[in-house]
């Protein structure tokens, strides 16, 4: 009896650690998401190359008409030998639901082949999932890979320039996102401010966010002045794409000693300097994001940083960021943080709790870059 207890505990207890390591991470909301955010989206996705035009009005009629493009959809994503596959896991579904009946001397006798069916629907369905799972731990490796090489490109620690200090910071929407920034020294004692913001998400961000990082380097080696440097980036990313590749950039050479800065802003939210006093500057001029068009130019501005001065360079990912309700974090509430006193570190700290808070759980839809320098 003894034997028995201590087995049946051993055994509750297995299964308790499955459950638990089975639903690690597991919320509720993330179940909420899954029938109304995601499935809506994987809706859009499998139906976006059928014409939805001829959708019936009657509410029976369209639930099918759904069914079909839904069904016609996940079909034509899958390669032709998986789509057979999903054909016949389909079949032996429908085949399931029928009892067949035969005939042997003149005795009626009922064969039920339904769980024989069922069986081999889901055993060919569990079959695709394993296939197209694998396809997805694969690209995720290769995502993983180039994730890193532009982790590479991204400063990993916070410069030492005597007289500033420096924080920053960067999440991605995506695996690869397009979000750009970079400090480094220039012969004469000059020091590079950029950031920039690639068009669109993803592989395709990232790889224009890399060809623009090796453009820049190039081009503040040429002659670092920022008209010039904007000029030969803008050049570069007409020739490397089309209309939908282009960027967004701030770029700026400071004088550490006299905190004199000359600087560009193509077409990317204009940084917010709050002076010593507390009033807030926007710097920037209205300006066309680079690539859109060959010989687009941007005229240069300066400021100068006074002792106890701060700058607040973002992506407009922090911004434009939307909660549940379709609320953006937006630019007014960047001023508000921005007023409050304090050092680079807790300022940078302040705006990702501030902003951790709004999306409330909510997935970013953007990238989200955060630069602060201040001079001491």
């Amino acid at each position: 009896m003894i034997w028995w207890w201590r087995s049946r505990r051993t055994t509750t207890g297995k299964v308790k650690r499955f459950y638990r390591e089975f639903t690690e991470g597991f919320t509720t909301g993330e179940l909420r998401r899954l029938f109304q955010r995601d499935a809506a989206q994987a809706y859009r996705v499998l139906t976006r190359e059928q014409d939805l035009s001829k959708e019936p009005a009657g509410r029976i009629r369209r639930w099918f008409f759904r069914a079909k493009v839904v069904f016609l959809g996940l079909s034509f994503k899958l390669t032709p030998a998986r789509r057979v596959l999903f054909g016949v896991s389909i079949l032996a579904a429908i085949l399931g639901l029928i009892r067949f009946n035969a005939v042997i001397d003149s005795k009626q006798i009922y064969i039920n082949f339904s769980p024989l069916w069922f069986l081999v629907s889901v055993a060919s369905l569990v079959f695709l999932l394993a296939l197209e799972l694998v396809d997805r731990v694969l690209v995720r490796d290769e995502l993983e890979v180039a994730r890193q090489l532009q982790r590479d490109l991204l400063p990993t620690t916070a410069p030492d320039l005597p007289g500033y200090r420096i924080a920053h910071s960067y999440r991605t929407a995506n695996e690869i996102g397009g979000d750009y920034y970079d400090f480094f020294n220039l012969p004469g004692d000059r020091f590079v401010l950029v950031i920039g913001d690639a068009s669109g998400h993803g592989m395709a961000a990232g790889l224009l966010m890399a060809t623009a990082n090796a453009a820049l380097k190039l081009a503040t080696e040429v002659d670092p002045a920022p008209e010039r440097v904007a000029s030969l980036l803008n050049r570069v990313l007409v020739r490397t794409g089309d209309r939908r590749a282009f960027m967004s950039l701030f770029y700026g050479v400071l004088t550490p000693d006299t905190g004199f800065i000359e600087f560009v802003c193509a077409g990317h939210p204009f940084p917010l300097l709050r002076r010593a006093s507390g009033e807030i500057e926007e710097l920037g001029r209205g300006s066309f994001p680079l690539g859109l068009r060959d010989g687009l130019e941007s005229s240069a501005a300066t400021v100068t940083l006074e002792s106890g001065d701060l700058l607040l360079l973002y992506s407009d990912g922090l911004p434009e960021a939307t909660n549940s309700a379709g609320e953006a974090f937006g630019y007014d509430a960047l001023r508000q943080l921005l007023r409050v006193q304090g050092q680079p570190q807790v300022i940078h700290d302040r705006l990702l709790r501030a902003l951790t808070t709004h999306l409330a759980g909510e997935p970013l839809k953007d990238d989200v870059s955060i630069v602060v320098v201040a001079r001491v």
